[in-house]
């Protein structure tokens, strides 16, 4: 126990947070030790943070982010505006959005929209071409069809289905993992992976630093390009002052010779699997695509491979067509906080608003800004069927706080909430009406929607969405479902707390 202590205290991750926490102290010190000597100097650090919180007011920010900061900037009069210079702002750094407007100027034109198809869309359903048009105007991803969908219900099946896949590549494969960790899981996989690297496959794994700070040692992309697979650890953390530290590779993608490709909520890590339990049963979801829309599964990899990358890959050679079984409309996409443009929220938006019998949503937090909440209890106010379901267990403890907070409007609305008792929900999963669903990485949260980058999978009658209905309705047995009484029962100073949390949720 004293040696783990002792590691975790030594670790990567805690020394990067003494470094960050020491360099926000000297900067306390500094702004603090100018206003105590100076008067004047204190007079213009708060006329400063004025005028920065009416910059905050006036940008075309999320208002739950502004808020958050606009609370920041006043309980901190003298250091608050120095403080949104440093974290607020533009919270993508520019050396990024370069890199990546660059990359996304070098690929235009490759993933195109057949208008036939969104025609006959048009013609069967009129909301639902409206949802495939802002995704591929906005996004980049056309609608496709000629794509079987197949629902994986745990990480266990993921695991198998996944296995099985690899094992057929002949030309390449594709992994981005926002965590990888040692154990069964991943050592199955790595084991398969550099057989096939040995074999002349094209192998490349892009992991998320932040992801596995704790799960991988350092240096663990040189071991891994030492097996033949070519290897790349996205945005590794520094120990510095740098918003970009928050933009987060929280993709999980898998693909395989275009011909099959993975995504959902599932990373690889024994957990997953529930091999090894941290917050009870861990409960979480994924999708398999086979056919012409795992090409864009391809493109989105290969667009953030080629991220700062001085040679571009031959996106042709690599997205050679395999029509799949017909199975309804399929609109593989990912979202950046690059732009300024929330595709992730949208898209669930979209389905919220054209929900007209009932909305199934699952999610590790719902941490959810006016829009959202609004949306959800509309929908309940007019009859539609809202029902979401949570962890009982949690992750993270404050932030299931901040989950919790949104409970008493939500609730009051008419929508139903389910806490699932063995354990832990990470599943996120958003289906309506039989007909619409999106199944990814995207979280109910500010980070998912603003900070980091994501992924999903948008249907519309699609088999896999009947699936993910009849599983998430047989797991209501599993569930406590929380009443507004139940809720309203809650101890007055720990509802207080929560609201306070919640209204800096969105610098959790």
């Amino acid at each position: 126990m004293k040696k783990r202590l002792i590691n975790i205290l030594f670790s990567k991750m805690m020394i990067t947070a003494y470094i960050i926490l020491f360099e926000l102290f000297l900067i306390f010190l500094f702004v603090s030790f100018l206003s105590s000597i100076s008067k004047l100097i204190s007079l213009i650090l708060k006329v400063f943070s004025v005028l920065m919180v009416i910059y905050v007011y006036n940008r075309n920010d999320n208002p739950s982010y502004k808020l958050a900061w606009t609370s920041v900037i006043l309980a901190l009069p003298t250091v608050g505006g120095v403080l949104y210079l440093l974290f607020g702002g533009k919270k993508v750094s520019k050396e990024l959005r370069r890199i990546i407007a660059r990359s996304n100027d070098d690929t235009k034109g490759i993933m195109l929209q057949e208008e036939r198809l969104l025609e006959k869309l048009r013609r069967e359903n009129i909301e639902a071409a409206k949802q495939a048009n802002y995704l591929m105007k906005y996004a980049g991803y056309p609608c496709l069809s000629q794509t079987e969908t197949t629902f994986i219900a745990s990480g266990q099946q993921y695991y198998e289905l996944m296995m099985e896949e690899i094992k057929k590549a002949e030309k390449f494969i594709f992994l981005e993992y926002f965590i990888l960790e040692e154990g069964k899981m991943w050592n199955d996989i790595l084991e398969v992976l550099c057989e096939k690297a040995k074999k002349g496959v094209d192998v490349r794994l892009i992991y998320d630093d932040v992801g596995c700070i704790v799960k991988l040692e350092d240096g663990y992309d040189a071991k891994i390009n030492q097996m033949g697979i070519r290897c790349k650890v996205f945005n590794p953390i520094r120990a510095r002052l740098a918003i970009q530290m928050n933009n987060r590779d929280h993709r999980k993608i898998t693909v395989i010779d275009n011909k099959v490709g993975f995504t959902g909520g599932i990373n690889l890590a024994d957990e997953y699997m529930n091999i090894k339990e941290v917050y009870g049963h861990w409960r979480d979801q994924g999708i398999m695509l086979k056919g012409d829309a795992v090409a864009s599964l391809t493109f989105m990899f290969l667009q953030f491979w080629d991220y700062g990358e001085s040679v571009k890959s031959n996106f042709a050679s690599y997205m050679t067509p395999y029509p799949g079984r017909d199975d309804g409309y399929v609109i593989p996409f990912s979202d950046a906080p690059t732009d300024d443009e929330s595709v992730g929220q949208n898209v669930h938006l979209n389905i919220i608003h054209a929900a007209k019998e009932y909305i199934f949503i699952q999610t590790p937090y719902l941490i959810l800004d006016n829009v959202v909440r609004d949306g959800l209890a509309l929908a309940s106010k007019n009859g539609v069927d809202v029902r979401i379901m949570v962890p009982y267990i949690p992750d993270k403890k404050l932030v299931n706080q901040v989950t919790k907070s949104n409970y008493e409007y939500l609730l009051e609305s008419g929508v139903r909430i389910y806490e699932y008792t063995p354990g832990f929900v990470h599943a996120k999963t958003l289906i309506s009406d039989d007909e619409f669903g999106v199944i990814g990485s995207i979280n109910f949260d500010y980070r998912s929607y603003f900070l980091h980058f994501e992924c999903g999978v948008w249907m519309y009658k699609s088999k896999a969405i009947l699936d993910c209905r009849d599983d998430f309705l047989r797991t209501l047995d599993e569930c406590h479902e929380i009443t507004y009484q139940e809720y309203m029962k809650t101890n007055a100073l720990v509802r207080i707390l929560r609201s306070i949390l919640n209204l800096f949720s969105p610098l959790l």
